[in-house]
């Protein structure tokens, strides 16, 4: 059973809001009060206060769960398996334990300590592991209370992945729209990724015609092996010319054999969601119905927006998809790191979130 943003906004919307919250770590005596939940997505508004400290509820502070923030929770969490609160979302947020403390007090999450593999000089040991969150739908305790789940886990930890590019050189056009060079290099950094990535993954790649000029390893991305030079030679758009002009500019396309098209990506930043999807539809209005995917790719603070957008009547045939910056290097980095085969596009959709309710 997967969870959604929208799960654990509900989960948390039914927690009484007359009582001031406990961590799971009982030598924290700072509480929580749960002060506003907007629903269906977030975020989360909270006051913290620390009695020991001579505060109260009218000193408490307001402060925020984002919805990002939700977001990373949701896509890592799986049915019985135990998840680092600290590990997934580092130091990047401060109200991550008061985050992690609310989900252990809704009936279907609890808190665990699994093994952990130490390595010593003479192999490895298994000592005393760190706190986790343990999702159990098909066994869910009172609602209000943080209940402990006693396991037989062992958690072997990995360095965090991390995906690794090269230099990357952007040519300017004269007459081209200026912008910032921070935002280019990291476009071209996500495209870059997504080339490779279809790539290994049995595609050939269309890269967009504005952006064949970017120098990475040495050679153009036009160079490159597997990236299409002509669209008038892909044979699922030969017979349709406007559809080639449609998909010229259009970030990255991933073909295969002669009857495929597995995804369309469009990268885009603030202010350029609408853009990309009506480049998309665009290019969709153009070509017979085919079984792909329309990914608007972006920072996760972006996700929002896209959702939004994506759900207005002129776009929402498209069942647009989102795909975070950090999904996308996630892939990368495992196809750097390994030589994916064997799997089929099903697996992608694991990257993707699907931003159309009601399809």
């Amino acid at each position: 059973m997967s969870v959604t943003v929208s799960n654990i906004i509900h989960a948390i919307n039914k927690l009484d809001k007359n009582i001031h919250y406990n961590y799971i770590d009982n030598t924290t005596t700072t509480k929580i009060i749960i002060d506003e939940v907007r629903q269906p997505e977030g975020p989360i508004y909270i006051k913290r206060y620390d009695p020991n400290k001579g505060k109260g509820t009218i000193e408490a502070i307001r402060t925020s769960i984002s919805s990002q923030m939700l977001l990373r929770i949701a896509n890592a969490v799986s049915e019985n398996y135990p998840i680092n609160i600290d590990r997934i979302l580092g130091a990047s947020y401060n109200t991550r334990s008061a985050l992690e403390a609310l989900l252990a007090y809704t009936p279907e999450f609890y808190y665990c300590y699994p093994g952990r593999i130490q390595k010593t000089s003479t192999g490895s040991k298994v000592v005393s592991g760190h706190k986790h969150l343990l999702y159990r739908p098909d066994n869910p305790h009172a609602q209000g209370v943080i209940v402990e789940a006693k396991t037989d886990f062992v958690i072997s930890e990995i360095p965090t992945a991390e995906a690794v590019y090269d230099a990357i050189e952007i040519p300017v056009f004269p007459n081209s729209p200026e912008l910032d060079i921070d935002i280019q290099r990291r476009h071209a950094q996500i495209q870059i990724a997504l080339l490779f990535i279809g790539v290994q993954l049995g595609s050939s790649i269309w890269v967009a015609q504005n952006d064949r000029g970017i120098q990475y390893r040495g050679s153009k991305l036009c160079e490159i092996e597997g990236v299409i030079n002509d669209l008038k030679k892909v044979q699922q758009i030969q017979a349709y010319h406007d559809a080639q002009r449609a998909a010229s500019y259009i970030d990255v396309i991933w073909f295969r054999n002669s009857r495929f098209m597995p995804a369309v990506f469009e990268i885009e930043h603030t202010t350029g969601v609408v853009r990309g999807l009506s480049r998309m539809m665009e290019f969709k209005s153009k070509i017979p119905p085919i079984d792909t995917r329309w990914v608007i790719v972006g920072e996760e603070s972006l996700r929002s927006k896209v959702i939004e957008l994506a759900n207005q009547n002129q776009y929402k045939d498209m069942n647009t998809r989102f795909m975070s910056y950090g999904a996308v290097e996630e892939l990368f980095s495992l196809c750097q790191r390994r030589r994916i085969k064997g799997i089929n596009d099903d697996f992608l959709d694991c990257f993707m979130e699907y931003c159309v309710v009601n399809g």
